[in-house]
């Protein structure tokens, strides 16, 4: 069973099982972690040479946790004589206070170790054989162990050092105690990191947010972030909690990034720890109504480290948005591209789409003249690299078949785009839904043209290319005898006809003809795509369906805001109302906590929702998923300078009350009751 222990802004997290234990793991990746580097990778606490069992567990705190764990046996628990105490804090580094408690009334002598060791592996080596190349050092000192790795300019450190005396080896610590009658002994154990920079000190120090802040600093940050966000309040328990527990991983998922010292939303835990194009943006526009003042940072370190030249290595194109952004050795000596890498499709348009919605919550034009050249650029990326076969569509196809992502659209898993009958369609692909964010591109782009940037022409001509891209698509997209559209055109043009959740992206950037989205919504609802717990990625009759498949089939809680949300667009409240009910219904399985993805498993069948098993929790994308679900339920939309309010709350849910409401008009109330058998009206 994994763990997730804590988070401090993103920057530094801590993964271990349910006893606090950290060993290698070819599963799941337990360890420390800081930028990319896996800073412990074993920290096993023995005494008298044997591992604890957990009795309870406290981890209500992103930053902090405690374990309660005694020895033997499970059925030995009660005649425990002893009981240990983990009490374990990060805070830049990471405190761990052990209390060793004697509940007999006889002085009792104990040996406690604690294994430790660090592989400073890089993510992308977690599961992967290959021996590190530079050198390791164990440096044991006076209650001091000191963990090194150089491998030519890279330079990283563990420091970790004990309060009390202990005997210090290159694999551990040995602390061999006496405690008198129900007494109890104590020592605290600190976990420093270090990422050294060509000066020779740890580059973080310069970062405006990082060093080893206290735990009371944390929760005031903390508390501020959640005192900024709208009050809600509402009947819905599910609800209450999901949004609670949305507001509180979104603290802290915070990270600053070494390029730029900015504060950005890290993607998720474990692996995604970092700046994604895609995944950032559609963050952003879910957390957009609730946290405006955390888009900016995004949107300008995402102009700032856009495309400007041809890089096969790096999929790098003039105007492209970026997909991921690592800091670790293997992208450091570009073993892989992530420094960065450009490998996504879609993150360029959603770029321009995401400052447009901005503007339209906040009225901040200042950032969108700023960054007209980013958005010119993006725009022209869209009708140059990214129309590969000149055919006027979006297309994808990596220039590095080496290291490069095959699926460059956010179902990026090898399988993720296939025929009905489970064939793999020839490259380049042009997905359904990045036309779909094309074509918004361009008519949130004429909008920003005609109103701040005084260029009437250019705003003709985008509009007048989404209207021929709308017409195109729904041409060429369109399934007659299957009456849905297309999951992608091959590299022939020829439909790849899965049924899939993309066309629900569809109805979110407007490109569906009014005449066909009615049967999109009966697609999106109908047994073979709703699970009862929400859409799945593919289809239940589908050749590659698969319900514990990554994209073949789990279900998605981001995917489902974005189809609620498109839904909404073009009227059909009951069915964005019903995806909003399962999801909420799925988290009070998760603790309010909604994962990456859960699987696609009949609703009637499981009775509660399966768990995804390498699934990210926390994931930002994920914790934005209430937020958006909020948005829908109370018809939250910006309108010149007010927001208007028409709220569509599911039936069971209540009453809804989102107070405090940021933007433009300053702030503002919403309130939704649910609609009953007997009424047909709703109160806002």
């Amino acid at each position: 069973m994994k763990e997730l222990i804590s988070i401090l802004d993103g920057n530094t997290f801590l993964v271990s099982d349910r006893h606090g234990n950290i060993e290698p793991a070819l599963d799941f990746p337990t360890g420390l972690f800081s930028f990319d580097t896996r800073f412990l990778s074993t920290w096993l606490l023995l005494l008298d040479g044997e591992r604890l069992h957990a009795l309870s567990m406290d981890d209500s705190e992103s930053h902090r946790t405690r374990y309660f764990l005694v020895p033997g046996e499970p059925t030995h628990f009660l005649d425990a004589k002893v009981s240990v105490i983990r009490s374990r804090a990060i805070s830049g580094s990471v405190e761990e206070e052990l209390t060793v408690l004697n509940h007999s009334g006889q002085p009792m002598t104990f040996t406690v170790r604690m294994e430790m060791d660090a592989d400073f592996a890089d993510l992308f080596e977690i599961k992967d054989t290959q021996r590190k190349r530079g050198q390791h050092t164990a440096i044991p000192g006076e209650n001091t162990l000191r963990l090194d790795y150089r491998r030519e300019a890279f330079h990283r450190e563990t420091v970790i050092s004990s309060n009390t005396s202990a005997q210090v080896d290159p694999s551990g610590m040995t602390f061999s105690i006496q405690i008198g009658p129900h007494g109890e002994w104590t020592t605290r154990l600190t976990v420093s990191t270090m990422i050294y920079g060509a000066r020779g000190e740890d580059v973080r120090n310069r970062l405006p947010f990082s060093g080893n802040r206290t735990t009371a600093v944390i929760q005031a940050e903390h508390a501020e972030f959640i005192a900024k966000a709208p009050k809600l309040s509402c009947d819905h328990q599910p609800l209450s909690r999901a949004y609670r527990r949305s507001l509180d991983d979104l603290a802290a998922l915070r990270y600053e990034s070494i390029a730029l010292g900015v504060r950005l939303l890290a993607t998720g835990l474990p692996w995604f720890m970092t700046l994604f194009g895609r995944d950032s943006i559609i963050t952003s526009l879910q957390v957009l109504p609730f946290q405006p003042e955390l888009i900016p940072p995004t949107l300008t370190m995402l102009a700032g480290l856009q495309g400007h030249r041809l890089d096969d290595f790096r999929d790098e194109e003039p105007g492209k948005i970026l997909h991921e952004l690592r800091y670790g050795e293997t992208a450091g000596f570009e073993e892989q591209p992530h420094s960065p890498y450009y490998g996504a499709a879609d993150s360029t348009p959603l770029f321009v789409i995401l400052l447009d919605e901005y503007e339209r919550w906040t009225g901040d034009e200042a950032l969108v003249k700023r960054l007209e050249l980013s958005v010119r650029g993006a725009l022209d990326w869209i009708d140059t690299y990214g129309d590969l076969l000149g055919t006027g569509y979006l297309w994808y196809q990596t220039r590095n078949p080496k290291t490069g992502l095959e699926n460059q659209c956010w179902k990026d898993s090898w399988d993720a785009i296939s025929y009905a009958d489970s064939r793999l369609p020839s490259f380049p692909r042009a997905t359904c839904e990045q036309q779909g964010y094309a074509y918004d591109a361009k008519l949130r782009g004429a909008r920003m043209a005609r109103l701040f940037w005084n260029d009437p022409e250019y705003a003709d001509r985008l509009e007048r290319e989404a209207a021929e891209l709308k017409e195109r698509f729904n041409r060429d997209f369109w399934l007659p005898e299957k009456e849905y559209y297309a999951l992608a055109l091959d590299a022939d043009g020829t439909p790849v006809d899965a049924l899939s959740s993309n066309i629900g992206h569809l109805l979110w950037s407007g490109i569906v003809d009014e005449s066909r989205a009615r049967r999109i919504a009966d697609h999106l609802l109908g047994p073979r795509l709703f699970s009862g717990w929400g859409v799945r990625t593919l289809a239940d009759d589908q050749g590659r369906y698969n319900p514990i498949g990554y994209h073949v089939g789990t279900v998605w809680p981001f995917d489902n805001s974005i189809i609620a949300w498109g839904l909404w667009r073009y009227g059909f409240r009951e069915q964005a109302g019903q995806i909003c009910e399962s999801i909420l219904a799925a988290s009070r399985y998760f603790d309010g906590r909604l994962p990456e993805a859960f699987a696609g498993y009949e609703r009637d069948l499981t009775e509660y929702p399966v768990q995804y098993p390498t699934a990210c929790s926390p994931q930002a994308w994920s914790a934005g998923t209430p937020l958006m679900l909020l948005r829908v339920i109370l018809g939250l939309e910006p309108q010149g300078e007010h927001l208007i309010i028409d709220p569509h709350v599911p039936r069971g849910i209540g009453r809804v009350e989102l107070l405090d409401i940021p933007g433009r008009w300053g702030h503002a109330d919403a309130l939704g009751r649910s609609r009953n058998r007997n009424r047909n009206d709703a109160a806002g």
